[in-house]
């Protein structure tokens, strides 16, 4: 566990931010009393398109057959 004063994380935020997305337990205090813990925020998964539509299998993103691709050109 990683605990820092309010002056020392203003200076180094980015380096914090980056040791709490590895994992690593960072506490910010204030007077010596540890008052916010950092964490890495919940990532959703990215949404294909912006409309509800039919479930895209994953057949879909695999690679074309040689007839499927000749039937392109």
């Amino acid at each position: 566990m990683l605990t820092v004063n309010v002056q020392d994380a203003t200076a180094n935020l980015s380096d914090l931010l980056a040791r709490a997305e590895r994992g690593e337990e960072v506490w910010i205090a204030r007077d010596g009393t540890p008052v916010v813990r950092l964490v890495p925020a919940e990532r959703k998964p990215r949404q294909f398109g912006i409309m509800n539509g039919p479930d895209i299998p994953d057949s879909f993103f695999e690679p074309m057959t040689e007839g499927g691709l000749a039937a392109w050109e």
